[in-house]
């Protein structure tokens, strides 16, 4: 979702990701068309839709036509709708009664110190553009853990800041000395607002999940 949401932007970044080239002088009927004839010949299914929250920054009126605009698309292209955002991204939607009735909510729980959360470092860990492997202790699983209170954000914050640190350093990897010294540069408890909803529309129901 764009930073100020309006239709006319909202179809700007729609294109933009769609890798459509777009006319300066379009008005919003032909950018939306442009739109619905592009995402009909490719097959979307799902259209996911980061930072919903950022609905809530336009006036009332451009909520309500943001919110409009996606019901529009969910039953005009027969998609499902995933939305992403903090707490008040359940605000944000329920500006549009009918939209928000196609919710259901899922709370995930925080990552907790088991073989799931080992295998999400392994594979940040494995997709970091280090020169050599990272092969963590189980004491360095527990920092990151400690550290980031199990919140995936927090957890993806301290590993690519880590891989930077390695890159500079010319270690080229992430070491057990190195979690040890580092120092969250994020306050856990604010980014536990952070715990953020997905939510699953399809032209007649819809789900949302808070992690």
């Amino acid at each position: 979702m764009t930073s100020r949401p309006s239709e006319r932007r909202f179809y700007a970044e729609l294109l933009t990701l769609l890798g459509a080239p777009q006319r300066p002088r379009a008005d919003i009927a032909q950018m939306e068309q442009a739109a619905l004839r592009i995402m009909e010949a490719i097959g979307v299914q799902v259209l996911v839709i980061d930072e919903a929250h950022n609905i809530l920054a336009g006036t009332y009126r451009e909520q309500r036509i943001v919110l409009n605009t996606l019901r529009f698309l969910s039953n005009r292209l027969q998609i499902s709708l995933v939305c992403f955002g903090v707490n008040d991204a359940r605000e944000a939607i329920g500006g549009d009664v009918q939209l928000a009735r196609r919710f259901d909510q899922f709370t995930l729980s925080r990552w907790a110190a088991n073989e799931q959360f080992e295998m999400l470092v392994a594979l940040i860990l494995r997709n970091t553009p280090l020169l050599h492997p990272s092969v963590l202790t189980a004491k360095s699983l527990r920092r990151i853990l400690q550290v980031t209170e199990g919140i995936t954000a927090n957890i993806f914050h301290i590993v690519n800041s880590l891989a930077i640190e390695a890159i500079e350093s010319g270690r080229e990897r992430i070491t057990d000395e190195a979690i040890e010294k580092w120092e969250p540069k994020f306050d856990a408890t604010q980014h536990s607002r952070e715990d953020e909803l997905m939510r699953t529309a399809t032209a007649g129901k819809a789900g949302s999940v808070r992690r």
